[in-house]
Protein backbone atom coordinates (compact mmCIF):
# COMPACT_ATOMS: atom_id res chain seq x y z
CA UNK A 1 0.00 0.00 0.00
CA UNK A 2 1.37 3.29 -1.05
CA UNK A 3 2.13 5.79 2.27
CA UNK A 4 -0.35 8.79 0.03
CA UNK A 5 -2.68 6.07 0.21
CA UNK A 6 -2.57 5.50 4.22
CA UNK A 7 -2.41 9.49 5.30
CA UNK A 8 -5.97 11.54 4.93
CA UNK A 9 -5.54 14.91 3.68
CA UNK A 10 -5.92 17.71 5.69
CA UNK A 11 -8.23 20.01 3.50
CA UNK A 12 -10.49 17.57 3.71
CA UNK A 13 -10.28 17.10 7.44
CA UNK A 14 -10.63 20.79 7.48
CA UNK A 15 -14.00 20.69 5.20
CA UNK A 16 -16.02 18.02 7.41
CA UNK A 17 -14.28 18.65 10.71
CA UNK A 18 -17.41 20.03 11.83
CA UNK A 19 -19.99 16.91 10.60
CA UNK A 20 -21.32 14.44 12.97
CA UNK A 21 -21.01 10.45 12.80
CA UNK A 22 -23.99 8.13 11.85
CA UNK A 23 -23.40 6.74 15.62
CA UNK A 24 -21.35 7.17 18.58
CA UNK A 25 -19.04 4.82 19.71
CA UNK A 26 -20.73 2.70 22.94
CA UNK A 27 -18.38 3.38 26.16
CA UNK A 28 -17.91 -0.37 26.73
CA UNK A 29 -16.47 -0.91 23.29
CA UNK A 30 -12.59 -0.62 23.79
CA UNK A 31 -12.49 -0.88 19.65
CA UNK A 32 -14.62 0.31 17.33
CA UNK A 33 -15.34 2.75 13.84
CA UNK A 34 -17.76 4.36 12.76
CA UNK A 35 -18.66 5.90 9.16
CA UNK A 36 -20.31 8.96 8.31
CA UNK A 37 -23.24 9.27 6.35
CA UNK A 38 -22.19 11.43 3.70
CA UNK A 39 -19.02 10.97 1.39
CA UNK A 40 -17.68 13.91 -0.67
CA UNK A 41 -16.85 13.66 -4.27
CA UNK A 42 -14.91 16.63 -5.75
CA UNK A 43 -14.77 17.96 -9.34
CA UNK A 44 -11.18 16.03 -9.84
CA UNK A 45 -12.49 12.78 -8.84
CA UNK A 46 -11.13 12.53 -5.39
CA UNK A 47 -13.58 10.91 -2.69
CA UNK A 48 -13.29 11.49 0.44
CA UNK A 49 -14.69 9.51 3.36
CA UNK A 50 -15.11 9.99 7.20
CA UNK A 51 -15.57 8.82 10.69
CA UNK A 52 -14.35 7.86 14.16
CA UNK A 53 -12.43 5.27 15.79
CA UNK A 54 -11.70 4.33 18.95
CA UNK A 55 -8.58 1.91 20.35
CA UNK A 56 -6.84 1.09 23.60
CA UNK A 57 -3.66 0.48 22.73
CA UNK A 58 -1.59 -0.31 19.44
CA UNK A 59 0.67 -2.94 21.33
CA UNK A 60 3.27 -4.64 18.75
CA UNK A 61 2.40 -2.92 15.99
CA UNK A 62 1.01 0.38 14.03
CA UNK A 63 -2.88 0.31 13.75
CA UNK A 64 -4.66 1.92 10.90
CA UNK A 65 -8.05 2.65 9.73
CA UNK A 66 -8.89 1.34 6.32
CA UNK A 67 -12.15 2.37 4.12
CA UNK A 68 -13.16 0.95 0.97
CA UNK A 69 -16.02 2.44 -1.00
CA UNK A 70 -18.88 -0.33 -3.00
CA UNK A 71 -21.10 1.61 -5.90
CA UNK A 72 -22.78 -0.95 -7.59
CA UNK A 73 -19.98 -3.62 -9.11
CA UNK A 74 -17.21 -1.02 -8.06
CA UNK A 75 -15.01 -1.54 -5.01
CA UNK A 76 -11.83 0.52 -4.68
CA UNK A 77 -9.89 1.09 -1.25
CA UNK A 78 -9.95 4.71 -0.15
CA UNK A 79 -7.16 5.92 1.54
CA UNK A 80 -6.13 5.06 5.03
CA UNK A 81 -5.26 7.06 8.64
CA UNK A 82 -2.52 6.14 11.15
CA UNK A 83 -4.54 5.32 14.23
CA UNK A 84 -3.35 6.76 18.01
CA UNK A 85 -4.35 4.42 20.27
CA UNK A 86 -4.87 5.73 23.45
CA UNK A 87 -8.80 5.13 24.45
CA UNK A 88 -10.28 8.05 23.44
CA UNK A 89 -12.65 8.55 20.19
CA UNK A 90 -10.85 10.22 16.81
CA UNK A 91 -11.98 11.60 13.70
CA UNK A 92 -10.64 9.73 10.68
CA UNK A 93 -10.40 10.96 7.09
CA UNK A 94 -9.27 8.97 3.93
CA UNK A 95 -9.17 10.60 0.37
CA UNK A 96 -8.22 9.09 -2.84
CA UNK A 97 -8.27 10.58 -6.57
CA UNK A 98 -10.32 7.78 -8.69
CA UNK A 99 -10.82 7.63 -12.37
CA UNK A 100 -11.95 6.01 -14.80
CA UNK A 101 -14.75 5.53 -14.31
CA UNK A 102 -15.18 8.15 -11.37
CA UNK A 103 -17.64 7.22 -8.35
CA UNK A 104 -21.32 9.16 -8.95
CA UNK A 105 -23.19 10.98 -6.76
CA UNK A 106 -25.88 9.29 -4.68
CA UNK A 107 -25.59 6.20 -2.41
CA UNK A 108 -22.45 3.92 -1.83
CA UNK A 109 -22.09 1.98 0.80
CA UNK A 110 -18.23 2.06 3.05
CA UNK A 111 -16.57 -0.83 4.73
CA UNK A 112 -14.28 1.08 7.36
CA UNK A 113 -11.73 -1.45 9.64
CA UNK A 114 -9.59 -0.73 12.35
CA UNK A 115 -6.49 -2.68 11.00
CA UNK A 116 -3.42 -3.23 13.17
CA UNK A 117 0.18 -4.57 11.41
CA UNK A 118 1.21 -7.11 13.92
CA UNK A 119 4.71 -8.92 13.63
CA UNK A 120 4.97 -12.44 12.77
CA UNK A 121 7.92 -15.13 11.84
CA UNK A 122 10.48 -13.79 9.53
CA UNK A 123 9.52 -10.00 10.35
CA UNK A 124 7.07 -10.01 8.09
CA UNK A 125 4.01 -7.91 9.49
CA UNK A 126 0.42 -9.56 9.13
CA UNK A 127 -3.04 -7.66 9.71
CA UNK A 128 -4.82 -8.58 12.63
CA UNK A 129 -8.81 -6.95 11.88
CA UNK A 130 -9.80 -5.48 15.32
CA UNK A 131 -13.07 -3.77 14.33
CA UNK A 132 -14.69 -3.66 10.86
CA UNK A 133 -18.24 -1.55 9.64
CA UNK A 134 -20.15 -1.49 7.14
CA UNK A 135 -22.39 1.28 6.62
CA UNK A 136 -24.37 2.72 3.65
CA UNK A 137 -23.20 6.46 2.82
CA UNK A 138 -24.93 8.84 0.13
CA UNK A 139 -22.03 10.40 -2.20
CA UNK A 140 -22.09 13.94 -3.27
Amino acid sequence: MRVRHLLGTVAAALLLAGATTAHALPAAVADGVTVHPAGALAADGTVTLTGTYRCLDDGDGPVFVSSTLIQGQRSQGIGGTRAVCDGRVHAWTNSSVVHDPVYRPGAAKVQATLMQLTPKALGVPLPQFRAVENADVTLG
